[in-house]
């Protein structure tokens, strides 16, 4: 069996190319909380306005940190499909090192609700997302 340093490392070979454009990496998860934390360092190509992440990237990197928390929890779930995704922007998240947490709230055998948070370097919350998702899993045997 795998501890946590091997897991969060696997995890982070077999990324998807677009967390790991965004500078990204799994740095901490809690598989019986349905939880997980990556870093991001955003650079300013994915900036509008000189230094404040594109929204849509922002949005990413919740999605990538709230999905992540389940396939970690749960290793039969081969795949989520958002069907609603709504992101809170409370403040500009500008380049740089950001920190963003992914959870379950509530978990049902075909659907999954979570949420995220975007924090700063300075460890202001900048943006929030909630998210209703399908869960896809491995076929039974």
């Amino acid at each position: 069996m795998m501890n946590k340093a091997e897991i969060i490392d696997r995890q982070n070979r077999a990324s998807p190319a677009f967390i790991r454009l965004l500078g990204g990496k799994l740095v901490d998860f809690d598989a019986g909380k349905c939880a997980c934390t990556f870093e991001f360092d955003i650079g300013t190509d994915y900036c509008h306005s000189v230094d404040i992440v594109q929204g849509g990237f922002v949005t990413a990197m919740l999605d990538a940190a709230m999905s992540h928390a389940m396939f970690l929890h749960d290793p039969d779930i081969v795949g989520l499909s958002s069907l609603e995704i709504k992101t809170t922007y409370l403040e500009p998240t500008r380049a740089g090192k950001l920190r963003v947490e992914g959870w379950a709230i509530k978990q049902g055998y075909k659907i999954i609700f979570m949420e995220g948070h975007v924090y700063d370097a300075d460890d202001v919350l900048t943006a929030t997302a909630s998210t209703v998702s399908k869960i896809s899993r491995a076929p039974a045997g």
